[in-house]
């Protein structure tokens, strides 16, 4: 159920954070007007609804990716464990992860179909650096699903370091099994074990 959820998350948050030039626009407002648009360009891309995983990353990649701050996501994930490691092995541990969220969430692209979004008002100081925009997910015949996405203000550009999907957040929900994994083999072991799940190998 949790990884279903999450992947309900996933959908609304690849519809949600799309390249825009708009820094200066309030979080829930981009969120709001770029998810409408992607929404719309998903049901509209046969390759898409079709299960093309090429498009879909290279969907993911272009216009997803470039507006999360994924080396915050994945300190998030590491807990105590990112201090220990070293620069090298936390922009190997960056970029792992990164490859695991959009390799493992990229099929939730393709399951849009009739939901809609209902957007909650922003509850943040006008100035605030850090907010979290709320949104529902409503789809027919089920619960709806509340999504909470947090969003950082850096350089005068917003971006996402993690969406919580009914309370459980996306990035620390991997917090146990990282720290089971480095208990193990040490982050060394962390890094190789990610780079098999993503179908490389760490040297």
């Amino acid at each position: 159920m949790m990884r279903i959820a999450i992947r309900s998350g996933l959908l609304a948050l690849t519809a949600a954070f799309v390249v825009s030039a708009h820094a200066q626009e309030a979080p829930d407002a981009l969120v709001k007007r770029v998810s409408q648009d992607v929404l719309q360009t998903t049901k509209g891309d046969p390759k898409i609804q079709a299960g093309d995983q090429a498009r879909i990353r290279e969907v993911m990649e272009s216009k997803l990716a470039p507006n999360f701050d994924f080396e915050r996501m994945t300190a998030l994930a590491m807990g105590r464990n990112w201090r220990d490691a070293t620069p090298e092995q936390q922009k190997r541990l960056t970029v792992e992860f990164k490859t695991l969220l959009v390799r493992t969430y990229s099929g939730a692209l393709t399951q849009y179909r009739d939901q809609t979004i209902d957007y909650k008002p922003l509850r943040a100081d006008p100035n605030a650096a850090d907010v979290l925009v709320r949104t529902e997910v409503i789809r027919q015949g089920q619960p709806p699903v509340q999504i909470d996405y947090g969003m950082e203000k850096k350089d005068n550009a917003w971006k996402a370091y993690d969406v919580v999907v009914g309370g459980v957040s996306l990035v620390t929900n991997y917090r146990d099994e990282f720290n089971e994994q480095v208990r193990a083999g040490g982050i060394d072991g962390l890094i190789k074990t990610l780079a098999a799940k993503n179908g490389g190998g760490a040297k």
